[in-house]
């Protein structure tokens, strides 16, 4: 029997928790800001950064989103996006920075990221905050997505240490923070990806098996060994049966080839999905409170 995440319960949860805490600051006169910057006018970053307003809503938050360009504009480029993503960051009042993809041609978010502080970079953007994980330094934001990841682990109560845990997927988002994170947590991990031998046996040797590569349905019944936790970070967009679009997402697990094999699956939509947003109003809250300082 699979048992299928409830994504959306934990957000909730976590959300509480999160109001209570941001009603707490703002009584010390510390409203929890979050800037985010769009670059261009993609209908799913639209819809996503919809997402993260009404998250913030629901806790306290405050959530500025400002848009560079548009349909008839040229679109920025890296230097420009920078420019305003540093310009944001230098307000004191805002104390976390999202820069969301997918970003004009030529410019990467490696590139543009390198302009948020450390300290203000909320959803890992910054090169200098992957390095920070992966030197284990206490103050450093992990990418919302990869928190969220063990955020669900933690949540299931499925024990990391000495386990096994395969991530399939090298990308600075997901992939390797998510390594990073669960090697913090005692696990045995190996990264695998396009070029890897043998994906499917290199997967079954997993406990936990993480699908970040971005291919629908890549993760199929021959990569997961009996009773294995699989966590489906994939989204990819779907049309309908019609192909007139406005379809729905595909996770990178083939969730009916899967179920009843995994002991744990985390379903697309309604997984992964909901806890990250709501991981991106903890660490909003958490920068909050360290600008605060003591008390």
């Amino acid at each position: 029997m699979t048992h299928l995440v409830d994504g959306r319960t934990i957000a909730v949860t976590m959300a509480t928790a999160t109001a209570a805490a941001a009603d707490v600051l703002r009584s010390g006169g510390i409203v929890p800001t979050l800037a985010v910057l769009v670059p261009t006018d993609d209908a799913g970053a639209a819809w996503y950064v919809r997402s993260i307003q009404r998250a913030a809503d629901r806790t306290g938050i405050a959530c500025e989103v400002h848009r560079m360009g548009g349909p008839q504009c040229v679109p920025p480029g890296a230097a420009q996006i920078s420019d305003r993503l540093a310009e944001l960051s230098g307000d004191p009042a805002v104390h976390g920075v999202v820069c969301q993809t997918p970003l004009p041609a030529g410019a990467t978010l490696a590139q543009v990221g390198a302009a948020i502080p450390v300290t203000k970079d909320v959803d890992g953007a910054n090169p200098a905050s992957l390095g920070g994980l992966a030197a284990g330094l206490p103050d450093v934001f992990a990418p919302a997505t990869a928190a969220a990841v063990l955020q669900i682990l933690r949540h299931e109560r499925v024990p990391l240490g000495g386990r096994r845990a395969v991530v399939v997927g090298r990308s600075t988002v997901v992939g390797k923070p998510v390594a990073l994170l669960l090697l913090a947590e005692h696990a045995t991990v190996t990264v695998a990806h396009s070029r890897t031998a043998d994906l499917p046996a290199v997967c079954r040797e997993a406990d936990v098996l993480v699908a970040a590569a971005g291919r629908p349905k890549l993760i199929g019944a021959d990569h997961v060994r009996p009773g294995a936790v699989v966590i489906d970070v994939g989204t990819t967009p779907t049309e309908t049966t019609d192909g007139t679009g406005g379809g729905g997402l595909a996770g990178d697990v083939d969730a009916a080839a899967v179920t009843g094999i995994a002991s744990v699956l985390t379903p697309v939509p309604g997984g992964v999905g909901p806890v990250t947003t709501a991981v991106l109003m903890q660490h909003t809250l958490a920068a909050a409170a360290r600008a605060a300082g003591p008390g």
